[in-house]
């Protein structure tokens, strides 16, 4: 038959010998946890004090959160005496076959946070990279998606993203428009250069500082090709492009300026 008074004195052994620790570890518990709310709330003030962008002090929020609860999850299984070796050496191996499978994911996840942190380009900025042009629309932790001219929406792999060149056409305020018009051998050089800089001159949009630039670029087969220079804020840029096409082939029709185009002349003989 069973002791009844065996199992009494049994279990009251282990509860001295486990009570204590069991209450120990629900404190520790309990502690850690309320301390791991502090260090989050730290170190995200830490990260919005310099300016680290959203997406990236989010992830790097979490990851905090989770790291310093797994460390205390260990602690307090170690406070009751159960051997964390096992336990430990399962979560590592679990991490690597992670790892090893998602290790495209991981590119592209290194990738996302590179871009966050040294942000070569930012939301809404126009930007052409890996053989594809149009304005950023959003920075995920794995992607960047672009929105072209015509309203298509296009997804790169933000580990190609950041190993490949960029180039940002919005990341400075002002830019250089260049355009070159081409006129007849015939034409005055001087007269022309003339009408180019008042047309320049008389478009607000161009800046005075930095100057623009008018020069004979080339003297073509057919035309005399002069280089147009000309600063403008970047939100501007096209705008003064278009606008001068349009005002320059208006004002050379007024001043029988010819604008030649490539033709060939034939001969017979008889």
């Amino acid at each position: 038959m069973i002791d009844l008074n065996t199992i009494i004195t049994n279990v009251t052994n282990i509860a001295i010998q486990y009570i204590p620790k069991l209450a120990m570890a629900i404190v520790t518990l309990i502690i850690g946890l309320w301390i791991i709310s502090i260090l989050v709330k730290v170190s995200d003030r830490a990260m919005k004090h310099g300016k680290v962008e959203v997406s990236l002090r989010k992830f790097f929020k979490s990851l905090i959160k989770i790291s310093l609860k797994i460390m205390l999850l260990i602690s307090v299984i170690a406070m009751l005496g159960i051997n964390t070796s096992s336990f430990v050496a399962v979560l590592a191996a679990a991490g690597f076959a992670v790892g090893m499978a998602l290790q495209g994911s991981l590119g592209n996840f290194a990738g996302g946070i590179l871009i966050l942190f040294f942000k070569p380009f930012k939301v809404d900025d126009f930007i052409e990279a890996q053989g594809h042009s149009g304005t950023v629309d959003a920075i995920r932790i794995l992607n960047t998606t672009l929105k072209t001219t015509d309203n298509k929406i296009i997804v790169i792999p933000n580990g190609a993203l950041s190993n490949g060149s960029i180039t940002n056409f919005t990341a400075e305020k002002i830019r250089r428009v260049d355009m070159v018009f081409g006129v007849g051998y015939d034409d005055d050089i001087k007269k022309v250069k003339t009408i180019l800089e008042k047309i320049v001159k008389s478009d607000k949009r161009i800046l005075k500082d930095p100057s623009y630039q008018i020069v004979v670029g080339e003297l073509a087969d057919s035309s005399v090709n002069f280089k147009v220079r000309v600063w403008t804020k970047t939100e501007n840029y096209w705008d003064v492009y278009f606008d001068m096409q349009e005002t320059v082939k208006l004002t050379f029709d007024k001043n029988k300026i010819s604008i030649p185009y490539p033709q060939t002349d034939i001969h017979l003989k008889k």
